[in-house]
């Protein structure tokens, strides 16, 4: 039997975070925390400061994108718990497992409007997985266990305890928790074997597969048995924005990117289809577009381990409700049995090799002499030699990164993606930077983003966390002014920022390295020079100020009535 041992709820709190193997957490310091603060300053646990709460709560979920583990974040009550919002929602939308903690009022003072509540639980319902007002410090070990638990497994998502000061000051019996009992809570793993069965024959006599990848499968840590799957059947795959990298883009059956911003030919493949293979997605409507229009020639076999997910948007004729990794692995193994020749997708593979060489990705270099932005993504590229791991914060950007940085493994890109959160990059890759400390961590940013989280350059100087900002500075944001500029006229109505910082010296001021680069071959080299440099840098990149990204699929409209994609070639990934 595991001993107990008598100690503050708060002290109870740091242990129980230690015996679930956490190392590292992020946050802020308030009143009804400073038990909780108190505690660790006698603990291991290592605490990172950030400036602002939203950035705790982002810098967890960098953490937790680039690891595979649970991110943790802490905050006070009230406005500290309501700084955290945006980034619980972000976690929750894409599926990340953090654990926040918040503090709370006095139990006898909950309801009564006291200075600095909030109803955290409240407000956060629609955006966790689970959540707990915990009033009760002798259930402190088990809560903590449980969140770690509900957060990491199953579909991933963020888990919120809310723990009221007089939890933190009571005195409790602590006992290390070795099991757990959630009854109601039982995640589908396995898969139907018939469903399985009846996706292996329906794969084998299609002739013009596509595999349709989301971040389920880097969440289940599938990519072997994709990778072994789309090579037995000779699959093409195209992948979700949070896909990225769950196939390496390198492969010859990678199509990239499909949906809005996607390539050409990925969109066209899925609009020709016979028998769409969803796996770990979730039919957005950035990658569907207009719904009745998507994948109409296609029986689909949807994947996933979160049955609320199949048939939301499009019925599948196989759905399979269960872990991407067994579910794969299983079909592999049936498909093993079955005989096949590769003649049967060798015309389908064949069209898509026409469809990429007829529409690959292009730019054409600016005209008044600034840096194209693809090109400086190209180069990042060029220079990580498709290694590090890529952090973005959202807009024009963030587009540009999926389509001309080269993605070959797993939780190698970290991006806001169901939420499209401005201010995600700089704290998320500091977390991501954390958490893989021998990785090479590029923010590739905006200037109107970096501005929202700017801040949080003081937190990487302070711990030494070397992280590389590119700015593609434009002046505008750039996403909002496209819009405006391809559906409204060109009425850029509040998108140009007329008064900008000095992004260099604003990087010094900080203690970080700062660097200006306007001409082509600059790039290379100051990418290297703040790769090498061993400190936080920011550079930044002057950029054509109305450039697009294209393709684009207008919101509504079938992913085949693309804008942009079909000039002669230019460029090309590497």
């Amino acid at each position: 039997m595991t001993p107990q041992s008598k100690m503050k709820g708060s002290e109870a709190i740091v242990r129980a975070l230690q015996d679930e193997g956490c190392d590292v957490i992020f946050g802020y310091p308030g009143g009804v925390v400073i038990p909780f603060y108190d505690a660790l300053l006698d603990s291991s646990l290592r605490h990172i400061l950030v400036r602002h709460e939203q950035g705790a709560a982002h810098a967890a979920d960098g953490y937790a994108r680039a690891t595979g583990k649970v991110g943790v974040c802490i905050a006070t009550s009230g406005p500290g718990a309501t700084n955290l919002v945006t980034g619980i929602a972000n976690a929750y939308l894409d599926s990340v497992p953090i654990v926040a903690l918040t503090g709370q009022v006095k139990s006898d003072l909950i309801g009564t409007d006291a200075f600095q509540e909030a109803d955290t639980t409240g407000i956060t319902l629609p955006i966790v997985k689970h959540s707990y007002l915990l009033q009760d410090a002798a259930e402190l070990p088990r809560v903590i266990h449980e969140a770690f638990h509900i957060a990491g497994t199953g579909r991933p998502g963020p888990v919120l305890i809310d723990i009221p000061v007089t939890t933190s000051l009571a005195e409790v019996s602590y006992k290390r928790v070795e099991t757990l009992d959630l009854p109601g809570y039982r995640p589908t793993t396995r898969g139907h074997v018939k469903q399985i069965r009846a996706a292996a024959r329906a794969i084998n006599d299609a002739e013009r597969p596509v595999l349709y990848v989301g971040g389920g499968v880097i969440s289940a840590g599938a990519a072997p048995e994709l990778l072994e799957l789309a090579e037995l059947r000779r699959i093409p795959v195209t992948t979700t924005l949070m896909g990225l990298g769950a196939f390496p883009e390198t492969h010859e059956l990678s199509l990239g990117m499909l949906g809005m911003h996607g390539t050409v030919t990925a969109n066209y493949a899925v609009h020709e289809c016979d028998l769409l293979i969803a796996v770990g997605a979730r039919f957005d409507d950035r990658v569907t577009g207009k719904l009745s229009a998507f994948a109409p020639k296609a029986k689909v076999i949807h994947i996933d381990i979160d049955p609320a997910e199949i048939g939301k948007n499009v019925p599948p004729l196989i759905p399979i409700v269960g872990d991407a990794k067994h579910v794969l692995a299983a079909l592999v193994k049936e498909l093993q049995g079955l005989e096949w020749t590769p003649e049967r997708t060798s015309a389908w593979l064949a069209k898509l090799k026409g469809w990429q060489d007829e529409y690959p990705l292009h730019y054409e270099d600016p005209a008044d002499g600034t840096l194209a932005p693809q090109y400086v993504v190209e180069e990042i590229d060029r220079v990580t030699r498709h290694e590090a791991v890529v952090v973005s914060d959202v807009g024009q950007h963030q587009m540009w990164a999926t389509q001309y940085y080269t993605f070959t493994f797993p939780r190698q890109w970290v991006s806001s993606g169901g939420l499209g959160t401005m201010g995600f990059g700089l704290p998320a890759s500091i977390g991501a930077k954390i958490g893989r400390p021998d990785a090479t961590v590029v923010d590739i940013s905006g200037d109107g983003g970096f501005q929202m989280t700017v801040q949080e350059l003081a937190t990487a100087v302070n711990y030494d966390i070397p992280v590389v900002v590119a700015i593609l500075d434009n002046s505008y944001l750039g996403m909002v002014r496209q819009w405006q500029d391809l559906f409204w006229n060109k009425r850029y109505s509040q998108t140009h920022f007329e008064r900008q910082p000095d992004f260099k010296m604003l990087a010094e001021a900080y203690g970080a390295v700062g660097m200006r680069v306007t001409e082509k071959d600059e790039v290379a080299d100051a990418l290297r020079e703040a790769i090498a440099c061993g400190r936080p840098a920011v550079i930044d990149f002057k950029v054509a100020a109305e450039e697009n990204v294209y393709p684009m699929v207008p919101a509504g409209t079938s992913i085949t009535e693309m804008i942009g994609g079909v000039a002669p070639r230019r460029r090309k990934k590497s």
